[in-house]
């Protein structure tokens, strides 16, 4: 019997640079970040000592009906956003609700509910605290959300893997597709942690960029100078369902997810192993599940978060299965314009990879000043073509914990 070829079918994003995917994608080949100070009063409040992020350019709660809005967590109002987005995208399928799943991973949850409640009961007592507090604040608010707005009933199953969680939630939902689970699945992540708890404890770590005078350049993959990550937030979502059934309903189609892999790197519980090997596997399945070879990759999403340590790990880790092939690869680290979104980051990446090969164009590195001589990918400050050819790609999400997902993607 045959394996099924999942495709992607819709896309949806609310991201720092756009309010949906078409917007995002075009600011991001417009070279544009979504980096900007914070206009909030706590910044002074706690005196933190990074003040900027990459806050969603668009509030969901703007573009919500109120009523939808006052019962989710802002994570969760940005993966109603996307989700909605993408789903009208696919062409709003008509399908059975126990043939419809949910795969979506968050980080972090609802961060901003539990800690507001946390804030009520201290000022104002337990009674005032709101009766939806734990289920606007639990991880899985999200996917339960999304599985009762569009009658999900296959499943509504949530991944929480640090930055690996929508990548791993992707490659979920292939294989549940495969294994005959659902037809169709509604598949990615959200993130809306820019919190001054979050922001004050990544600082703490010395993870974030400290470049309050400059937001617009703090995020550097790549470069020599880098000094940590910008905090981002949104969602990503993907309807991916067989190419048998997206072509029975006459559906368009993006691109084709051929394979996936997800290991741990067992070494600690906030560092990469800098000998790559655990996403140097994840990568290599992702591979043979695609049935490709290395050489067949023709464009890659790095994870690149333009963190001291992580940029030369990730490149370790890519070195040792590509060889010296990796410096010519054309490759992308987009978090240089969208900071980083924690839990949402890798479906959001999954879908800029997906226009990558739709539109036959790499997208640009922005901020990369003198390049690194221990991360010499092949980054470009400008959208680099990728040829008529048949094109396969990869994207890279690894996460605190030691978590490595990889998802391999191949144009149509």
């Amino acid at each position: 019997m045959s394996t099924p070829r999942i495709v992607v079918t819709g896309i949806g994003a609310t991201s720092p640079i756009g309010g949906t995917a078409p917007e995002s994608w075009s600011a991001l080949l417009a070279g544009t970040s979504g980096a900007r100070s914070l206009e909030h009063e706590w910044v002074e409040q706690y005196n933190l000592p990074v003040t900027f992020a990459a806050e969603a350019l668009v509030r969901p709660e703007t573009v919500l009906e109120r009523p939808v809005a006052k019962r989710l967590d802002p994570s969760s109002q940005l993966a109603m956003v996307a989700a909605k987005e993408a789903w009208e995208d696919a062409g709003s399928p008509d399908i059975d609700p126990d043939r419809l799943g949910v795969d979506f991973a968050t980080g972090i949850g609802g961060v901003w509910t539990l800690l507001d409640a946390w804030d009520t009961l201290r000022e104002k007592g337990p009674r005032r605290v709101m009766p939806m507090t734990v289920p606007m604040l639990m991880p899985n608010a999200a996917a339960g959300n999304l599985s009762l707005h569009f009658n999900a009933r296959a499943f509504a199953r949530t991944v929480a893997s640090a930055c690996a969680s929508s990548t791993e939630s992707i490659v979920n939902a292939v294989q549940h597709i495969r294994d005959g689970l659902a037809d169709v699945v509604i598949a990615g992540g959200t993130e809306s942690a820019i919190h001054p708890i979050t922001i004050a404890s990544f600082a703490s770590m010395q993870a974030l960029s400290k470049r309050n005078d400059s937001p617009e350049t703090a995020s550097r993959p790549a470069s020599i100078d880098r000094d940590g990550f910008v905090m981002g937030e949104g969602a990503g979502v993907l309807i991916l369902e067989t190419e048998e059934h997206a072509k029975a309903r006459g559906a368009k189609i993006y691109a084709s997810i051929v394979g996936g892999g997800v290991t741990a790197d067992s070494y600690h519980i906030t560092a990469n192993d800098p000998e790559g090997t655990g996403a140097a596997r994840a990568v290599h399945m992702a591979l043979e599940m695609a049935g490709a070879s290395v050489d067949d990759v023709t464009h890659i999403n790095a994870h690149a978060t333009s963190t001291p340590v992580g940029d030369p790990n990730e490149y370790t880790a890519l070195r040792s299965v590509f060889g010296e092939r990796v410096d010519e690869i054309p490759v992308s680290a987009t978090k240089a314009s969208t900071g980083h979104l924690l839990g949402g980051t890798g479906a959001l990446e999954a879908i800029f990879t997906v226009l990558a090969l739709q539109n036959r164009v790499a997208p640009p590195t922005i901020n990369l000043t003198e390049q690194d001589p221990e991360v010499p990918f092949a980054l470009s400050g400008s959208p680099v073509e990728l040829g008529s050819g048949d094109q396969l790609a990869i994207s890279n999400s690894f996460g605190f914990g030691g978590h490595n997902a990889v998802v391999a993607i191949a144009s149509v």
